[in-house]
């Protein structure tokens, strides 16, 4: 099997490049600078020139809040860059895996989603990424649709290093108490997805690290394995006032893995601890 990973400089493309070069695979990592997605004579030449048996389309356009100003461009690059990369994978024959979220949902009720779930996306980013969804669905049968959410690693930007770095400067953080659902580490993700395109169980799943939290305990449980002395004031979603609206509710149901055989991943709090280890 011979892999393109899109988005390689990002979280999870770099953590799927790491794991495809442990077991061997050949691949082609591209970044932005060097695959604009929402060029499609650029997507096409590159596909057909490498000649993918898979594509790893982790590429996307991701600042929740700032997509509310510049809905515009989110949509080019999550909708319409998307829809490029299907089109290329249906006309030259490979699988395409997708990497999309739990902000697909409207975050309401208490109990895990499942993949069959209504969806009904509560701000741009989120339908964004619903709408690419659509194209993948659309445009090519070999596919694969994986839902993640909170996702966090050692490589880039992300929740985790946040805190770690605000602990530097405050004694006090407010964080959110009201929004549920389970941070998800890079790599133990990136595995799973490499295991999933060795086969041909295409369809709809959903994958996280077990268990569920709040952002506000998730900072408590940072603070904690960190050794930093920094109070948490939980506030609510409204209370904190972000610009976009964020799901409740983004538990996320494992079924789907259950039902094509693949395995779980581990618990949050463990892979957190391993997230700080790596980046301390």
């Amino acid at each position: 099997m011979k892999v393109l990973i899109t988005g390689v400089s990002g979280q999870l493309g770099h953590d799927a490049a790491k794991v495809l070069t442990a077991r061997g695979v050949p691949f082609l990592g591209v970044s932005s600078k060097e695959l604009d997605v929402t060029d499609r004579d650029v997507v096409m030449r590159i596909i057909r020139e490498y000649c993918p048996d898979a594509v790893l389309h982790c590429a996307a356009y991701t600042r929740v809040d700032q997509a509310e100003h510049e809905p515009e461009r989110c949509m080019r690059v999550n909708a319409d860059g998307t829809h490029n990369i299907a089109e290329a994978c249906r006309e030259f024959g490979a699988k395409l895996m997708y990497i999309s979220t739990d902000y697909v949902f409207s975050g309401t009720g208490d109990r895990p989603w499942e993949t069959d779930d209504q969806t009904s996306p509560l701000n741009t980013y989120g339908r964004s990424k619903l709408t690419g969804e659509l194209a993948v669905q659309e445009l090519t049968e070999k596919h694969f649709i994986v839902r993640s959410s909170w996702l966090i690693g050692e490589h880039e930007n992300n929740f985790v290093k946040t805190m770690l770095r605000l602990a530097e400067t405050h004694d006090v953080l407010r964080v959110v108490d009201d929004q549920i659902g389970s941070p998800t580490f890079a790599a133990d993700l990136a595995p799973l997805l490499c295991d999933m395109l060795e086969t041909e169980q295409y369809g709809v799943y959903h994958a996280t690290n077990e268990g569920f939290c709040s952002w506000a305990e998730l900072a408590e449980t940072v603070f904690r394995l960190a050794g930093k002395n920094v109070a948490v004031r939980h506030v609510s979603t409204e209370e904190y006032c972000a610009k976009a609206a964020r799901p409740k509710n983004s538990r996320l149901s494992k079924s789907s893995l259950d039902a094509a055989g693949f395995a779980h991943l581990l618990d949050w709090e463990s892979s957190i601890a391993r997230v700080i280890e790596r980046i301390s």
